[in-house]
């Protein structure tokens, strides 16, 4: 008897240290602290921030360009000039400085529609990092629910042991009151140990899967590793005629569908956009100059200041660059059709995995729905067994046959209760509705 006693001392030290989980995590919650602290998420919202700067006019090529220029130069030389009369001029030392600043304005005044076409393939390139963003967001949430569901299935499972434990306590005692009087052999204090003992390893295993499993969580959520909390393990199904009409629109908001879509119009644009090459550039110049030099008795001039404006159009068109800006037009063309045809890809394959997925959420919720019906009845058959035990009808062993068929019964339906929901979350992610749902 000296071992049961350490195992009660065994079970009981592992359910004080669960007992400290007092802080609810409800699934609200989960998902706000996934959104602001999830590792992928920050990094998928920093790319969409550098999206947002890509597309703004400070990048477009429809601003002019100014250019601000100054220098100096200071030259000593020896000189010897001989002017056309003969005269010779000979000087040794002579200095020449010269000093000039200019501000100068170049501006694009069309070059054949490509920037306006880069432009409106940076904004769609916004708009697909956007998407890329929202898939990243889902399938990190999916991520964060299949762990929370899996905390909330093993908190459920170390409830039903726990129960399961206690009865087997009860069975101990009474056996052991029973032998100790005389109303019962020894072989029911045996199989009572045994049983307990068994309780107690499934019950100290399943706690330890659950101190697991909440790590898991707290990395998703990236919090402190030890948080100790508990979850919402309360799950309510979306109601039919709903789930029938996001299934009516899916095509319409399917994350990977939209993506496709955008991918062909910034194919598009850079196909325009490369056909710039067919035709001429026009841009305008204007600058304003200083320039002042000194200069050696050798010059006509002792000393030059000029300033003033300056402006001009120039037209350039390339005629023939050897070829180069055919080939990039029809491989940009080509690179268009294959976004059309990659397009249809997707389209077979979201209307593929739309279908697996409702099919696997309503046989799963089938299954689940069975599997409430069983627990139902294996719990009567095990509360009957039990008064049955404690009259002396049957044996200790049918009893326990009774006890495991409660436990594995109500194990399995916690399970296929959230594989239901998650299935349901899948299908919602495929229809384009997850983010717009209460779980």
């Amino acid at each position: 008897m000296k071992y049961i006693k350490y195992i009660f001392i065994a079970v009981f030290f592992t359910s004080s240290i669960s007992a400290q989980e007092v802080d609810l995590l409800t699934k609200k919650e989960a998902i706000m602290q996934t959104l602001e602290e999830n590792f992928g998420i920050t990094i998928a919202s920093n790319d969409l921030e550098i999206a947002e700067n890509n597309k703004s006019l400070l990048n477009s090529e429809f601003l002019p360009s100014l250019t601000g220029n100054a220098g100096a130069n200071y030259n000593i030389e020896d000189q010897k000039v001989t002017f056309q009369d003969g005269r010779i001029n000979e000087i040794s030392g002579a200095e020449t400085t010269r000093l000039n600043a200019s501000l100068d304005l170049a501006y694009t005044l069309f070059d054949g529609m490509g920037r306006w076409y880069d432009y409106k393939r940076l904004k769609e390139e916004y708009n697909l990092t956007e998407l890329q963003v929202r898939e990243t967001i889902e399938t990190t949430l999916l991520q964060l629910f299949t762990v929370y569901f899996e905390v909330a299935r093993i908190s459920e499972n170390v409830m039903v042991l726990e129960e399961t434990f206690q009865n087997t306590k009860d069975r101990l005692i009474r056996a052991e009151y029973g032998f100790e009087y005389g109303q019962s052999n020894k072989l029911e204090v045996l199989n009572a140990e045994v049983d307990i003992i068994a309780d107690s390893i499934n019950l100290m295993d399943s706690r330890q899967l659950l101190a697991n499993t909440k790590r898991d969580l707290n990395v998703v959520l990236n919090s402190d590793l030890e948080r100790r909390f508990e979850v919402d393990t309360l799950i309510s199904f979306t109601e039919p005629l709903v789930l029938d009409s996001f299934l009516t629109d899916a095509e319409k908001n399917n994350v990977r569908l939209l993506q496709a879509e955008r991918s062909i119009m910034i194919s598009d644009y850079s196909y325009k956009a490369s056909k710039a090459v067919y035709l001429p550039s026009i841009g305008l110049t204007g600058s304003y100059g200083w320039n002042e030099g000194d200069f050696p008795v050798t010059s006509f001039a002792s000393q030059s200041i000029t300033d003033g404006f300056g402006a001009g159009v120039s037209l350039r068109w390339s005629l023939f660059d050897g070829g180069r800006g055919i080939t990039t037009v029809k491989n940009a063309k080509i690179q268009t059709e294959n976004e059309a045809v990659f397009k249809n890809q997707v389209i077979n394959e979201v209307r593929r995995d739309i279908a697996n997925a409702s099919g696997n959420y309503e046989n799963r919720l089938s299954v689940y729905e069975l599997l409430s019906k069983n627990v139902e009845t294996t719990g009567a058959n095990f509360e009957r067994s039990n008064e049955r035990y404690k009259l002396g009808q049957i044996t200790s062993v049918e009893l326990r046959q009774a006890q495991i068929n409660l436990l594995n019964a109500r194990i399995t339906k916690s399970s296929a209760k959230y594989q239901a929901k998650l299935a349901e979350l899948e299908l919602l992610q495929l229809t384009g509705q997850l983010l717009n749902i209460t779980i």
